[in-house]
């Protein structure tokens, strides 16, 4: 007599996988509150595995063709720049931005650019009417006879519209809004977010179909859904960008096919979103005359150096014996971190009873450790009333004792510098040598902070010529 399998009562999180014994609030591998869920698991003693067909017959490595996993350009610079070259066949990418920041433009921008006779586009919307995309079309210039349109919810009807347009990239805005009436739940649950993104990338690996999923994001500003979601895909991408500034970027996440630090400037427009090959303009204020308080240092994003301008505005304190400290476009850490030293250890006791306000230019958000320097030399500015002169840039890491350690890429940001027009830098002992071909720039070498405000004001300079 054959006895049945026993069941066993376990717990299983839906974001990670992670399986206990018993039901808790938080999961103890992800810490995703809510994700437990009760799942039966049958327990099969002795169970054997035997050999079964296969899709197709293991090669030698130096036998398999890589043609398959070249990229093809999609029309939009700045996106093919982020994707390493453009959209691979076969590849599934994952959009995630704030409601409202602008994927769907950029997305049927790409949609536009990429569609052809010989290899059409479906971009399939979930969200909106298919009238209201041909509105948008009309209005950014990304009507395509080759560009096709489905309002659809239903995974089965989007199978069934990639069988009769044969696409050769696929959109789905927004995967959380298509649903499977095979799968349990209600469309953007983690149950029906998992299938219906396996079906798809299921899909687009075996017709070799270029695939773009838009996601939602959370109020932290990480991807709505399962974290299992982020490990299947090729390609994640992370679209930024603050609504009252018409800059946006898209900054590469997770990359197979290329470089995962890499990222993608954008400008919103009433016609539409451009690509912004040099950005570095945005950044920076329009005063012709040098005003206390604000110092450009050029940061690296991904592989690009982008100047970015640091401003600061010191004023009394507002409240006895609690001053104020206000940031924008910066780390709220670091710049408390980096307050403390130019308090300390770059003479400027009076930091501890004024209000401080810090903020980056044009609504660019700057973590990069190299801003440190310019962010204590504006500060110093804004306390003293003396301006940083003109054409400066300084560039460097502050630790804690004032030291100001290297940055990487000193090289490239010290040419992009000089490529507009800057004619003295501030930067760290040991940086090595600058990029052959760059033009003559004034260079001060400083190790820490208190030398760093000293060569701004004209003492104890130590200036090493450049070619």
């Amino acid at each position: 007599m054959t006895r049945p399998a026993r069941e066993r009562a376990s717990h299983r999180c839906a974001e990670c996988g992670t399986t206990v014994s018993k039901w808790v609030g938080r999961c103890p591998e992800c810490q995703a509150w809510g994700s437990i869920a009760e799942a039966a698991q049958t327990r099969r003693p002795g169970l054997r595995v035997t050999a079964g067909p296969v899709s197709s017959p293991a090669l030698r490595i130096s036998d398999v063709s890589a043609e398959d996993a070249r990229s093809k350009p999609t029309g939009v610079g700045e996106l093919d720049r982020v994707l390493g070259g453009g959209l691979v066949p076969g590849s599934v990418v994952l959009l995630a931005g704030e409601p409202g920041v602008g994927k769907s433009t950029l997305l049927l921008e790409t949609a536009s650019q990429a569609a052809s006779e010989q290899s059409p586009t479906l971009y399939v919307t979930g969200e909106e009417s298919a009238a209201q995309v041909r509105l948008r079309a009309g209005r950014t210039g990304a009507l395509n006879k080759h560009l096709w349109v489905a309002a659809e919810t239903d995974l089965a009807a989007v199978l069934s519209h990639l069988d009769t347009v044969q696409p050769g990239l696929l959109i789905v805005d927004s995967v959380q809004t298509i649903g499977s009436l095979d799968v349990e739940g209600s469309p953007g649950g983690v149950t029906q977010i998992r299938a219906v993104a396996a079906a798809l990338i299921s899909v687009a690996k075996e017709r070799g179909i270029a695939t773009v999923l838009v996601g939602h994001v959370t109020k932290d500003g990480s991807i709505a859904g399962p974290r299992l979601l982020e490990h299947l895909v090729d390609v994640v991408l992370n679209f930024e960008g603050d609504r009252h500034s018409s800059l946006r970027m898209v900054r590469a996440v997770k990359n197979r096919f290329g470089a995962a630090d890499e990222i993608g400037c954008f400008q919103m427009t009433e016609t539409g979103i451009e690509g912004l090959a040099d950005p570095s303009g945005l950044f920076l204020s329009r005063s012709d005359h040098p005003v206390p308080g604000t110092c450009v240092t050029v940061t690296v994003e991904g592989r690009r150096p982008l100047l970015a301008e640091v401003q600061a505005l010191v004023s009394e304190c507002s409240r006895e014996n609690s001053p104020k400290r206000a940031v924008s476009g910066l780390d709220p850490g670091r710049v408390t971190m980096v307050l403390a030293v130019t308090e300390k250890r770059a003479g400027t006791p009076e930091l501890a009873k004024k209000d401080v306000h810090t903020a980056t230019v044009g609504g660019m958000r700057v973590t990069d450790p190299g801003a440190d320097l310019a962010l204590v030399l504006a500060v110093r500015s804004a306390c003293r009333e003396v301006p940083v002169p003109g054409g400066l840039v300084a560039i460097g890491e502050v630790g804690l004792s004032g030291e100001v350690r290297p940055v990487q890429g000193i090289g490239r940001r010290l040419a992009e510098a000089a490529r507009l027009g800057f004619t003295a830098a501030i930067v760290p002992t040991g940086s090595g040598p600058p990029p052959d071909g760059m033009q003559v720039l004034e260079v001060v070498d400083v190790d820490t902070a208190l030398r760093a405000v000293n060569a701004l004001a004209g003492r104890a300079r130590r200036t090493v010529p450049r070619p």
